[in-house]
């Protein structure tokens, strides 16, 4: 089995950068509105990968874009994340401070922002695509929505235990993995945009 996908994608999901801004976003919540952010955080990130892996290809299809050209396209995205994680930045976290503001009044802040973009962004869903692209049979393409099961599972038990672990780690710490998973991305970004360009210029491969 290729673990290489699931190592991927936890390294850009990466919850343990996440617990921050949940315990930010979670701040006054009851014991039974924060667990129901998680479960609806934890599902809704399971959605966005299978979903991707089981029709992204389908979509570029439509929209008649080449699997070579997206994959340098996402290898970009992954390069620009990983850059984003080795100054301590969260991968996929675009949002504003007016959005922050905005999101903390909702009564769910689940789906958008904690789901989208801070955990799945642009950057995971186009990783997922370019994995579902080299599955070549049912158990690997199950195999890679499966890996959602387990990025929804770490999402579920990194922001229960939110506050122990930031506790724990401390800023510092929680730095300190997120520049390391950002140094494993920006290694794998490389392979999967060298990918992409070769079937762009087959001359690159001599």
């Amino acid at each position: 089995m290729d673990l290489k996908p699931l190592i991927t994608l936890l390294a850009l999901v990466n919850p343990l950068a996440i617990v921050p801004f949940f315990i930010h976003y979670t701040q006054g919540f009851s014991p039974a509105q924060r667990q129901r952010t998680i479960t609806i955080a934890s599902i809704s990130a399971f959605a966005v990968i299978a979903l991707c892996a089981l029709v992204g290809l389908q979509i570029l299809d439509f929209f008649s874009i080449s699997l070579a050209s997206f994959q340098v396209g996402g290898g970009l995205l992954l390069m620009t994340s990983a850059l984003s994680m080795l100054n301590a930045q969260p991968a996929e976290a675009k949002t504003t401070q007016g959005e922050v503001e905005d999101a903390s009044s909702r009564a769910s802040i689940a789906v958008v922002p904690l789901t989208i973009p801070l955990l799945t962004g642009p950057a995971t869903m186009s990783t997922v695509v370019i994995y579902a692209d080299r599955a070549q049979t049912f158990w690997q393409h199950a195999a890679l929505v499966g890996y959602g099961v387990v990025i929804a599972a770490a999402t579920a038990v990194c922001f229960t235990l939110a506050e122990p672990i930031a506790r724990f780690l401390g800023q510092t710490g929680i730095n300190v993995m997120t520049r390391l998973m950002g140094l494993i991305l920006a290694a794998l970004s490389v392979e999967v945009m060298a990918s992409g360009l070769v079937k762009l210029f087959p001359a690159l491969a001599g």
